[in-house]
């Protein structure tokens, strides 16, 4: 075999190896940003979404992915006291994220809910602009863990701030929730800058919340040291 032939049978199996390479890649992960796969989802929507479809859409991601979607749900104008049922499931994730597991479970009850057509629109039709605004801004970069290393504990901080945004208290949730969707952005794209933001903003978050509870129970203290009984 020549030169010119050992060349291109070398040049050949670099080129299949690559190949492989990248539908390894492809097939255990979607290259399209957080943005485009709510925007797919909403556009295919003909029936109601199920949380279970939207764990299988959001495929390798789906920790991260998940903790964006039910945090963004929190941000937006929902009935006083729906942070009680759209918390529980920020808790959940985030707990399974500290045990490790290596895919998401949720509980019977939370799969079997679907959100119809026109409200997945509603909130895609909220969410994505938002989310391609920051993706214009966010890559790669600075991530202070390996592929797995620190979901436990972004899991614990996370579980922390899904507590913060169950407890039934006025505004205590929306900051929390916030903090929430950005670490889970930062945690889907690997940016170590959008993550240092997100812990910033949940630390404050979970000082104001803890404050409200604090006045709170000084409150409830104080008035109880007046009941005649």
């Amino acid at each position: 075999m020549g030169k010119d032939e050992t060349m291109t049978a070398t040049d050949g199996n670099e080129k299949l190896i690559a190949d492989d390479a990248v539908d390894g890649v492809q097939a255990d992960n979607d290259p399209r940003p957080l943005s485009q796969v709510f925007k797919d989802l909403s556009l295919s929507a003909k029936a109601p979404v199920s949380f279970t479809e939207l764990e299988e859409a959001f495929t390798d991601r789906s920790f991260a992915a998940l903790l964006t979607f039910f945090a963004i749900l929190n941000l937006l104008p929902l009935p006083p006291g729906t942070g009680i049922v759209t918390g529980i499931p920020l808790v959940l994730v985030s707990v399974q994220m500290v045990m490790g597991r290596e895919s998401v479970w949720l509980p019977s009850f939370l799969r079997s809910k679907s959100i119809s057509p026109e409200r997945f629109k509603q909130v895609s039709d909220k969410v994505v602009p938002w989310l391609q605004w920051l993706e214009r801004f966010i890559k790669p970069r600075n991530w202070p863990f390996g592929r797995k290393q620190g979901d436990r504990w972004l899991g614990a901080f996370t579980t922390i701030l899904g507590m913060s945004v169950v407890l039934p208290m006025p505004l205590s949730n929306w900051l929390p929730a916030l903090a929430t969707a950005i670490v889970g952005i930062a945690l889907c794209e690997r940016d170590g800058r959008l993550l240092f933001a997100g812990l910033t903003i949940g630390i404050v978050s979970i000082g104001i919340v803890a404050g409200f509870a604090f006045v709170a129970a000084s409150v409830i203290t104080y008035a109880a040291s007046f009941w005649p009984f």
